[in-house]
């Protein structure tokens, strides 16, 4: 295998050393199937359907070998790296995704071949740079490499599953041949650098050997864009330092330049060859004889018309910097205060305090409401509120062991989404809570079901669900004595606590 791998690439780069050849490297996408013929009963009807193209890539080096005078017919030989293969796909009904536990199956097989095209072509010109061409010939291909991909997607799990076999070369089952031989054609508009084409090919082997009796053949189509790697024409002048400038003209024969240089070196690009360049290593300008003019405070101002060459400034202040008169940082052009410190966020002037009660509006979260200070600037909430949602609280009842809430408790949770519609600076924690009777980890799980179910109740509410926390404590907080019973049920309770934004 690795003697043929050299083979093909000694081909390809021998492309080069014809002197008549032009060579370019092209690639595209490719589309790639599988003609399988075989005697399976039901093979047409009931697998053959769902076989599909397989999308894979096909790049690599095609030459263009002049044959004739006229230079129209040509040999176009190729080496080629080529992905192909076909895909199977089946999505099951419900049924039968019930019966084998597979809701969707697919499997993507993968050859990947070294492919050498050997064809003869003709090119019909159709304008000073433009030709329309059509080639045909052989094609001889050796595996590189192949594997099969099935992924699964199960019915009772709705999990994927993926599984990649490698596949192997050799004669015997489930194994693919080495050498696989077809004929191939290409088409398309050579435009002088640019190569554009759409290619088909056929296999006439069989490359692959299943468990039961059947043939295999590749067939492939796409598209493909190349660039010209080199041009033919008459023999370049002599340059010794191939740097495009001719010994001729070359300042420099033996030192690589540009012809800006007359071919002589220009470490900095600056204009200058290196050999007058005072700064050979830093771009300058030819008027400082090849050294970047000076600037001291690095401001962007020549030292010579900045009038503070030592302080970075402003090319409106000559060189100096933009006064700043509150020394806040914003200088004055920018500063909407500039006899008065601020911050940028405000262009310069102080932070306001909207609602004037003491606290700018940065800290203040009620801004536009003015509170106390200690209250982080909001108001303290309403003695009235408070009670009101406390009675509330009391009036909301469930379904004995569930979350369900018995109808009797909406006139009280309609009070409570009116209170927060009415406030909307408010935010309620729900807690649920249960006695000690049962087990603890079953009063957590409810109580936190029961607090899951006011917060549903006033999202429909119209209630936004940042305002809103619902928790459950089981019987960890209780408020009665749990010896008795009317202390049991003072603790199966759910309580509503207001905080504000």
């Amino acid at each position: 295998m690795k003697k043929l791998y050299i083979l093909c690439f000694l081909l390809g780069t021998g492309l080069f050393a014809v002197a008549q050849i032009r060579v370019a490297l092209v690639g595209g996408p490719q589309w790639s199937s599988v003609k399988e013929t075989n005697s399976l009963p039901g093979w047409d009807t009931s697998t053959k359907p769902f076989y599909s193209s397989k999308t894979g890539i096909n790049i690599g080096l095609l030459g263009q070998i002049p044959i004739g005078s006229s230079k129209r017919a040509f040999f176009q030989p190729g080496i080629f790296y080529s992905s192909k293969g076909r895909k199977y796909s089946l999505s099951n009904d419900t049924l039968l995704a019930a019966i084998n536990d597979t809701l969707r199956y697919t499997s993507t097989f993968v050859t990947n071949y070294i492919e050498v095209p050997l064809n003869i072509g003709y090119k019909i010109p159709l304008s000073k740079k433009a030709n329309f061409f059509v080639s045909a010939g052989p094609y001889i291909s050796f595996i590189f490499s192949g594997k099969t991909t099935n992924e699964k997607r199960a019915f009772s799990t709705n999990k994927f599953s993926k599984d990649v076999i490698n596949l192997e070369v050799g004669d015997g089952e489930d194994k693919a041949k080495i050498l696989d031989l077809g004929v191939n054609a290409r088409a398309g508009f050579d435009l002088n650098k640019i190569l554009i084409s759409a290619f088909y090919s056929q296999g006439l082997t069989s490359f692959y050997k299943a468990n039961y009796e059947g043939t295999f053949k590749h067939q492939n189509y796409g598209i493909s864009v190349g660039f010209w790697l080199n041009t033919v024409g008459p023999k370049k002048p002599k340059d010794k330092d191939k740097d495009g400038v001719p010994d001729t003209e070359d300042a420099c024969p033996e030192l690589a330049g540009s012809s800006l240089t007359k071919g002589c070196p220009d470490k900095d690009a600056d204009g200058l060859a290196d050999n007058i360049d005072q700064c050979p290593n830093v771009a300058g300008l030819a008027k400082y004889n090849g050294c970047p003019i000076p600037d001291t405070d690095k401001d962007g101002i020549n030292d010579e018309e900045d009038k503070c060459p030592k302080e970075a400034g402003s090319l409106a202040y000559q060189g100096c910097p933009v006064p700043d008169r509150d020394k806040d940082g914003l200088n004055d052009e920018i500063d909407e205060c500039p006899d008065q410190a601020g911050t940028a966020q405000y262009k310069g002037c102080p932070v306001p305090d909207t609602d004037g009660d003491g606290l700018n509006d940065k800290e203040d979260k009620c801004p536009t409401e003015a509170g106390k200070l200690e209250n982080n600037g909001c108001p303290e909430i309403k003695q009235e509120i408070v009670e009101k949602v406390n009675y509330a609280a009391k009036s909301i009842f469930f379904e004995k062991n569930s979350d369900k809430i018995l109808s009797r408790s909406f006139v009280s949770l309609e009070e409570v989404a009116k209170v927060l519609r009415d406030n909307p600076i408010l935010q309620l924690t729900i807690e649920g809570h249960t006695d000690n009777v049962g087990n603890a980890s079953y009063n957590l799980s409810l109580s936190q079901k029961r607090a899951n179910a006011v917060k549903a109740y006033l999202l429909k509410q119209g209630i936004a669900e940042n305002r809103l926390k619902a928790q459950g404590f089981g019987s960890e907080k209780p408020v009665g004595d749990n010896q008795t019973a009317e202390g049991k049920a003072q603790n199966r309770r759910v309580e509503l606590k207001l905080a504000q934004d």
